[in-house]
């Protein structure tokens, strides 16, 4: 087996890489105490890229995956990139409709998955796929891998990968949201180094045990392999996040770290087992993939007494902000943090205003669209060049869709959603301005306001409440009450549903198209009276 090659290193010479230093040190553990080691993965991959060799996948092919996270989608990719083929992977946690599209966007050339993820995901067009294998939906090696590994021997480890070319796509990502037809985000050698470089510096040792939870096709997995194999940790995998079992997981494997999206992290802290668990093992909490609300960020810190950083980025950045340990406590609680290594944060003109120069920057502490800029954004979407050309702005900042605006310390502050945003009676409404504020509501566990139309105010905001275990919901009038000190009266709830959860997207976000629905057919309790504010743009 070859020495640990020099950085900066393709995938595959980082999976090569980490077997040496790592051996059989836990990569992956799964619920049922399997596990993956760095050498096996290594190994297995090596056989792998000889088997799909065999099959006929060649360098630059399209390979997707519909697969559970786990060891066989961990090797499954390693192999691509030995193979020097692309990795298109599909969230398990899709419905059949939305895994089908997906492969009708990447038109694979083989797609690798278990039996009851591809019932149903058959492309209406015969041309979208070239072939298709069914494995077995457990285990962690060859044996896993079934049909595919059968012609490939095990004197295939230690075959010499492909070239390593960065300019070469590695991985298609595909954006997660709930409306529209997907888009495949292309990331190559180069934009996974820099990632890379943003998150660890390339940097060898650190990792410690951590829950994975996300699904393995999400770009949290699909574009930060590289450095989370450079960091030797172990993480322990779950089949489906719940907060009881997530914070079980914590005691039962003294897990270090624990990163997830602000959803969850509100769940596990009113889980009605989280005062009875030891936490004491967890030194880092990471939140990302949504906002974090002030109020959020300090219970965390509070009540686990370890440092809480925060992230942010959107799919087709890669990367983007973020806090760091050793920042002052209030950066995490009213901030996404400053750009990270490489990333230029630039604030332009709101998309809604048709009469704006769209590629205009704004000023410091002005709200206008965030665009993210720097060697980690996506090379473009897959098989879509004009839709990669309209998300980019003139001078190739990749434009995220997001509301917010820079503070004078270089500090990112979001705003919300463009998309989100709604007007009451002539004023723009933030939900997420709103939002932060209720949730500090003594006897909410979660709140999310999404508009409604009404016919006088034009749009009135409803507020969708959870309340905390064992306590009554507020009534509309006990939030405006509380809300009114701090919100004008033009932002305050207009409306009040509670329920028991609110409905999350596959990748375990607030889904705001649901509860769009939710408030469209419920009678929602309504404010007793409504001021009519003077038509106005803010």
């Amino acid at each position: 087996m070859s020495s640990p090659v020099a950085d900066p290193g393709g995938l595959a010479d980082v999976v090569r890489a980490a077997a040496i230093r790592y051996g059989e040190t836990p990569l992956y553990v799964m619920p049922d105490g399997t596990t993956l080691s760095y050498g096996g993965l290594d190994a297995l991959s090596d056989t792998v890229s000889e088997a799909l060799r065999r099959r006929g996948v060649c360098p630059g092919d399209v390979v997707a995956l519909l697969l559970p996270s786990g060891p066989a989608y961990a090797v499954l990719y390693a192999a691509l990139s030995k193979l020097g083929a692309i990795c298109a992977g599909i969230n398990d946690r899709l419905s059949p409709p939305e895994r089908r599209a997906c492969l009708e966007v990447a038109a694979p050339a083989l797609v690798v998955g278990t039996g009851g993820l591809l019932v149903g995901t058959e492309p209406a067009s015969v041309d979208a796929v070239g072939d298709v294998l069914a494995i077995p939906a457990t285990g962690p090696g060859a044996e896993a891998l079934g049909e595919l590994c059968a012609g490939a021997s095990a004197s295939a480890h230690g075959v010499q990968p492909a070239a390593y070319d960065r300019l070469r796509p590695v991985a298609i990502v595909f954006t997660s949201g709930t409306t529209g037809a997907p888009r495949g985000a292309v990331f190559g050698g180069a934009q996974l180094d820099a990632i890379s470089v943003a998150d660890g510096g390339r940097r060898w040792g650190g990792g410690g045990r951590g829950l994975s939870s996300t699904s393995f096709a999400h770009l949290g997995y699909m574009t930060k392999l590289p450095q989370v194999l450079r960091s030797g940790g172990t993480s322990f995998v779950m089949e489906r996040w719940s907060a009881g079992e997530a914070l079980a997981m914590v005691e039962r494997h003294r897990l270090t770290n624990l990163g997830g999206i602000p959803t969850q992290m509100a769940l596990m802290l009113h889980h009605e087992r989280f005062a009875s668990t030891d936490l004491s093992s967890l030194q880092m909490v990471a939140l990302g993939g949504g906002p974090a609300t002030a109020a959020l960020v300090r219970e965390t810190r509070a009540r686990l007494g370890v440092g809480v950083v925060t992230r942010y980025t959107c799919t087709e950045a890669g990367v983007g902000t973020g806090t760091n340990p050793d920042d002052p406590d209030e950066d995490a609680e009213v901030s996404v943090g400053r750009p990270r290594p490489g990333v230029t944060v630039t604030i332009r003109s709101d998309v809604r205003d048709a009469d704006a120069d769209a590629d205009a920057t704004v000023a410091d502490g002005e709200t206008g669209e965030v665009c993210l800029a720097g060697p980690a954004t996506m090379k473009g979407y897959w098989r879509d060049p004009d839709a990669g050309a309209a998300v980019r702005t003139g001078d190739g900042a990749v434009r995220t869709g997001d509301l917010g605006y820079l503070d004078d310390g270089g500090r990112l502050h979001l705003a919300g959603r463009a998309k989100e945003m709604y007007v009451r009676g002539g004023y723009n409404v933030f939900p997420q301005e709103v939002e932060a504020v209720l949730e500090e509501h003594p006897l909410l566990s979660q709140v999310a306001v999404v508009p409604r139309t009404d016919p006088i105010m034009g749009e009135i905001g409803v507020a969708v409440v959870v309340a905390r275990p064992g306590a009554p919901a507020p009534t509309l009038g006990d939030l405006r009450e509380f809300a009114a000190a701090r919100l004008a009266r033009h932002k305050l709830p207009e409306a009040l549903l509670a329920v028991e959860e609110l409905p999350r997207t596959a990748m375990e976000k607030v889904d705001r198209r649901a509860l769009a629905g939710l408030v469209g057919t419920a009678a929602p309790e309504q404010a007793t009276a409504t001021m009519p504010q003077r038509a106005r743009r803010s």
